[in-house]
């Protein structure tokens, strides 16, 4: 890869100000650590994006799609190749009738709250959740029961040739915390949500009774990449680790939450390698206590 003679040329497809080279991934994750990537590519068109994937892919650089970093943990040498990012770039949104169509740029918290205004029912869960549209659908995010699944009947997006495709209903393959876009990669478009007609207030005091309780269970004060293990069956993860002892437990600067011991916080100096060891501490000790297998939720990517 000769990152001077590519950049340049993906210049020329998303403009000068739409791409950095060795941008530092603290300033594009949730987390606030990582390495820098190579080049990060902002693109504002469906053109400019399939552009860049089929230039990536004929040169066969590695591509990450990213929204807005929430679910992430970057390396502390960071990534190789093109990262692209999406958040706050494909940012359209319509509303008819009782359908919200969305483009995935868009924080899932803002359409939340389009669906609040226009006296729709459906998305109150998702109205505490810091990720994109997109990576919603992706990951078929969830939040005190209700699941991105119960809403999302159409997707619509760009493989990694530059196609673009279509999913409808059954055809996301939603399960827990995962969907069939994690299968087969590609860059989400955009998304038709079917919601219900409902009375505001009631649907607001819905959506601050949720955000009270996150307010007052979650670590939202601290960097962090949210819930870091997933729920395995039977259990809770959180619950496993406080009974392990582990809820302000430290590697470096990275620790257990003394809040929500299923969340990893960042006390302000934390690298990659403190989040990672601490995970791996984590599940080490939950396994040896209870025998339980814990699987990260959040996704690690990067050279060590």
């Amino acid at each position: 890869m000769n990152k001077e003679l590519d950049s340049g040329l993906i210049r020329e497809i998303v403009g000068a100000e739409n791409i950095r080279l060795n941008e530092s991934m603290k300033n594009h994750t949730s987390f606030r650590l990582g390495g820098p990537a190579d080049i990060l590519v902002m693109p504002d068109s469906r053109e400019s994006l399939g552009r860049v994937l089929s230039f990536c892919k004929s040169l066969g650089m590695p591509v990450l799609v990213i929204g807005n970093g929430t679910n992430l943990i970057v390396r502390d040498k960071g990534i190789r190749g093109v990262v692209i990012k999406i958040y706050d770039r494909f940012n359209k949104v319509a509303v008819r009738e009782n359908i919200i169509e969305a483009e995935a740029g868009l924080l899932l918290s803002r359409v939340s709250n389009i669906a609040l205004e226009n006296g729709l029912s459906g998305l109150e869960f998702a109205s505490g959740i810091p990720g994109t549209l997109g990576g919603a659908v992706v990951m078929n995010a969830g939040a005190y029961g209700p699941e991105m699944k119960d809403v999302v009947v159409n997707t619509e997006y760009m493989d990694m040739d530059g196609n673009i495709r279509e999913l409808h209903g059954e055809q996301h393959k939603f399960g827990y915390r995962t969907s069939v876009l994690q299968k087969e990669p590609g860059v989400v478009l955009n998304t038709q949500l079917q919601l219900k007609s409902g009375n505001r207030q009631e649907i607001k005091a819905m959506m601050n009774d949720l955000n009270k309780r996150r307010k007052e269970r979650q670590p939202l004060e601290m960097p962090s990449a949210g819930s870091v293990f997933r729920r395995p069956e039977g259990y809770f993860a959180g619950k496993l680790i406080e009974d392990c002892g582990l809820k302000g437990f430290r590697i470096g600067g990275a620790e257990v939450s003394q809040k929500h011991a299923g969340f990893i916080v960042n006390t302000g100096n934390a690298s990659a390698r403190d989040v990672v060891n601490l995970i791996g501490h984590i599940q080490a000790s939950v396994k040896t206590k209870f025998g339980v297998e814990l699987e990260t939720e959040v996704k690690i990517v990067g050279e060590e």
